[in-house]
């Protein structure tokens, strides 16, 4: 016994000492070739190339040459997150591949550090295929499934199965005080017998891009704070869960994220989450009939949130649920009850108002109420209607907010509204509306098969999104849900009746994906757009304004998407 003891604990000193290779767990690829007639013809065993960041290259077989690059050339400003795709691939298997990268240096000597640039594998998640649907909601009938590349790791070494193909991500964090010039540098590949060297170029222009937290681009994506509880098997409000929780929330903090999801009532999506929304506050019925309200939990998570640095709106959902039902305890039967009632009736009136009436109270002492708004999501307008005249009436300067349709009608009772890709609002209601300081943002959920954010969508898609609201002199962009996660996230992007990747955009563990990533650098690019408008000549603001106008929601072309951004981008970097 000891001495098996004693070997376990030389295995893994030597296993420390030797570093650390990650292996790949991945699901089988149900595309994969019957044969290994392409790999075995491959002029070279091992091959590493820059690549195309457009689009997910297949795993089972060897990548397409023409998208391939011996070296990649990028320009950047200062402060501004770049990033691009790699690949490797070879017919024989390699116990461990590391990659590294050198500093970027410019003829003066000064450089760009490694703590700057970071590399990791990219895994292969199963998602599902579209077809011909017109919308992914509501999916009943079963769809064809892939493997794409989409969770990007933070571990630049792993074990390498033979006649695979292998993608990387290489990103760039531009210091904000480089010196302007052209920065050179090189990414290094290992493996087993095999080590090769391809290099970059990283021109820093004089543009000096802001912090995010003083981007303007209002980002909106949903937050579920349960899902990373059950994920860390940590209790639900626990120091344990609000420190699983930073890592995730200051990615998305950084990503420019503006505003905090608190659930006030219980399920207010009637459990289309595999871990259901709970409620934030605790409504009790008192013996007597009157009400209390717990807010503790409520202060826990917008004090945490705001002091990461997500600080602008705290839309609480939903006076308006799915399901029409409200949980609440009973000090009569000593448990939680359910009341189901809808907006027409008077006791629907008589639910609300006391909870508002004493939220609005509790918001002003905690210094919250500006920044407040009761949230709904995607409802009938005359329900609408009624439950904004409950929250006037509790208090005339409440806010509210939603996220749904186009309704003119009502249009000026949001102070954050956000519409679907598809519908346009008049210019008259949309200037009215900034003329208040509202903030109006376009969103994608299931209905738009494209451009979106699946994981069967092409990666250029989050990047279109965000010039799209540029187009449409919007603030920014919402989406449900950052942090979603079904039972198996990391290998299986699907879940319910919704295509693949609808529920979350960044991996458990606090892996970030393709999608996240190239949202990012849409958002930058709408950074840089209001920046440069500021300071453009007539001429220089015409050709930027002529790109910017062909993104709008009107005939959009799938497989144009990439080329519209990356020549846009070209002249966004050229002004």
């Amino acid at each position: 016994m000891k001495k098996s003891f004693y070997c376990l604990i030389f295995g893994l000193f030597v296993y420390a000492q030797q570093g650390y290779s990650q292996r790949i767990n991945e699901l089988k690829d149900p595309k994969a070739p019957q044969t290994t007639e392409k790999w075995n013809s491959l002029k070279e065993n091992n091959n590493f190339s820059f690549s195309t960041a457009d689009y997910s290259y297949s795993k089972t077989n060897p990548p397409i040459l023409e998208t391939l690059s011996k070296s990649w050339i990028t320009k950047a400003w200062r402060g501004e997150k770049v990033h691009t795709q790699l690949v490797f691939w070879s017919n024989q298997n390699h116990d461990k591949i590391e990659v590294s990268s050198s500093p970027l240096k410019n003829s003066k000597g000064q450089e760009i550090g490694t703590k700057d640039i970071t590399t990791g594998y990219i895994s292969y998640v199963m998602t599902d295929l579209p077809g011909d649907l017109k919308n992914g909601c509501g999916i009943s009938k079963i769809l064809d499934s892939a493997l794409v590349a989409d969770r990007i790791t933070n571990q630049s070494s792993f074990e390498y199965d033979k006649n695979t193909t292998r993608p990387l991500w290489l990103s760039i964090q531009v210091p904000r005080d480089a010196a302007p010039g052209i920065y050179k540098g090189s990414l290094t590949l290992k493996g087993t017998n095999y080590n090769t060297t391809i290099p970059y170029t990283v021109e820093v222009l004089s543009h000096i891009l802001p912090e995010a937290k003083d981007w303007a681009y209002h980002l909106d994506l949903w937050q579920n704070p349960y899902s990373i509880a059950r994920h860390h098997n940590v209790e639900l409000w626990s120091p344990a869960h609000f420190s699983a929780m930073k890592p995730y929330y200051e990615r998305l903090r950084d990503a420019g994220q503006k505003n905090i999801t608190a659930s006030i009532i219980n399920d207010p999506w009637n459990g289309q989450t595999y871990d259901k929304y709970q409620a934030m506050i605790k409504w009790t019925k008192k013996k007597d009939g009157s009400w209390s309200y717990d807010y503790s939990i409520f202060d826990k998570w917008v004090s945490f949130m705001r002091e990461l640095g997500i600080s602008e709106y705290i839309n609480c959902y939903s006076m308006i649920p799915w399901n029409m039902n409200f949980q609440y305890f009973d000090e009569n039967t000593g448990k939680y009850e359910i009341l189901k009632i809808k907006t027409d009736d008077p006791k629907y009136r008589a639910h609300w108002l006391p909870l508002l009436k004493d939220f609005a109270k509790h918001l002003k002492q905690k210094g919250y109420f500006e920044w407040t708004t009761i949230a709904m999501d995607e409802r009938p307008q005359e329900d609408m209607k009624r439950a904004i005249a409950i929250i006037k009436e509790a208090d005339p300067q409440f806010k509210s907010s939603l996220a749904g349709g186009y309704h003119p009608q009502i249009s000026n009772e949001f102070a954050d509204y956000s519409i679907t890709l598809g519908e346009d609002m008049a210019p008259d209601v949309l200037k009215a509306r900034q003329d208040k300081g509202y903030k109006t943002t376009v969103y994608t959920c299931c209905s738009e098969i494209f451009p979106n954010t699946f994981t069967n969508s092409g990666y250029q898609e989050a990047t279109w999104l965000a010039w799209h609201s540029v187009q449409r002199g919007f603030d920014g962009y919402l989406r449900w849900a950052f942090d979603c996660w079904n039972s198996n996230p990391n290998q299986d992007t699907r879940y319910g009746t919704w295509l693949g990747g609808d529920t979350y955009f960044v991996y458990p563990d606090n892996m970030t994906s393709i999608r996240f990533e190239k949202l990012i650098e849409g958002i930058q690019d709408a950074e840089k757009i209001r920046i440069l408008k500021k300071e453009l000549k007539a001429s220089q603001l015409q050709k930027l304004n002529d790109a910017i106008a062909g993104f709008t929601n009107k005939n959009i072309n799938q497989k144009a998407i990439p080329n519209q951004v990356k020549e846009a981008q070209k002249i966004l970097n050229s002004l």
